[in-house]
């Protein structure tokens, strides 16, 4: 039961990290311009089972990654709130899995 209550503790804590994230990284885009990619964390929500839990990801973890910006994931990679998920081992296992190449930034 602790274990179980332990993921779900660490997938509260990274769906508000994805949700903090969200509004800072909108808060801080550049004026909307066709040049302009909108990094959206919480679109990634379904990775959270295999980041957090150490689950194989699923089909929709592997095509949100696919359509992410690999911009944003340096974005990720910058912020303290992120980083700990893009980088960690579990991560890093998600991003190989979905065969899609983490950024190096």
């Amino acid at each position: 039961m602790a274990a179980s209550s332990s993921k779900q503790a660490s997938l509260a804590l990274f769906l508000a990290a994805l949700a903090v994230s969200s509004a800072v990284l909108a808060s801080l885009a550049p004026g909307a311009g066709a040049a302009t990619t909108t990094c959206t964390p919480t679109q990634l929500t379904p990775c959270a089972p295999a980041i957090i839990g150490n689950a194989a990801p699923t089909a929709a973890c592997c095509a949100r990654l696919k359509a992410h910006p690999a911009s944003c994931f340096c974005q990720y990679k910058k912020n303290p709130n992120m980083q700990r998920y893009v980088t960690s081992p579990n991560g890093k296992k998600v991003f190989a899995a979905c065969k899609v190449p983490l950024p190096s930034c």
